[in-house]
């Protein structure tokens, strides 16, 4: 593989762990009744909404697809959205406790 094939593909698989991470981002807010876009919002109060966060908004499934709060909070961070994963946890203690 050349270089600028090696860098297509590199680029082309982050925005598809990107895609995952909207998603699953977008489907643990569906499972607790939050609004991913007033999270992102708030996370993010100069950008304008992203389309992939949109397009995951309308792909939403309404099956529950368990996700763990740690696991949303180290995927958000592990792509550098240490700003929307402070607003997840503020958001995590709001919740009722279990």
């Amino acid at each position: 593989m050349d270089n600028e094939n090696r860098d297509e593909y590199i680029i082309k698989k982050y925005q598809q762990d990107e895609q995952i991470m909207i998603q699953l981002f977008v489907q643990w807010c569906t499972n607790h009744q939050l609004d991913p876009a007033i999270l992102y919002q708030r996370a993010y109060p100069d950008q304008l909404q992203s389309a992939v966060l949109i397009d995951a908004i309308e792909q939403a499934d309404t099956e529950i697809l368990d996700i763990d709060h740690d696991t949303l909070l180290d995927i958000l961070q592990s792509f550098g959205n240490d700003e929307l994963a402070f607003v997840v946890s503020q958001a995590i203690e709001k919740l009722p406790k279990k």
